[in-house]
């Protein structure tokens, strides 16, 4: 039994949510929130809410054991940038991409 959650476009850049990411793979979800609950990180806070929807996923539409679940798979791609403008001497301008982007947790049981 596989139960997924997934959130688009956030605010984040897809190499720092990969440093996160690669703590918890393949935890239990007790450890994994334990272990995003207390990192500094911003990644830490976003990739943590995934987890626990993913969590409440699996209990209320699979009605799975959350004692059991794992941390089955999490992946983070890369999403579209955001393309922002700063001025430049000169009548110039400079381009500002503001990385976004994909975070994709699933749980299942241990076995």
């Amino acid at each position: 039994m596989r139960t997924s959650a997934i959130l688009r476009g956030v605010r984040l850049s897809a190499q720092k949510g990969r440093l996160v990411a690669d703590q918890i793979r393949g935890l239990s979800v007790e450890k994994a929130l334990n272990i995003l609950a207390f990192s500094p990180k911003k990644g830490a806070r976003i990739i943590k809410k995934v987890l626990e929807s993913a969590i409440a996923n699996a209990e209320h539409n699979d009605g799975a054991d959350v004692d059991d679940l794992k941390v089955k798979t999490i992946y983070i791609d890369k999403a579209e940038s955001l393309r922002r403008f700063t001025a430049r001497a000169k009548g110039r301008g400079n381009v500002i991409l503001k990385q976004t982007c994909h975070i994709f947790v699933a749980v299942g049981d241990g076995k």
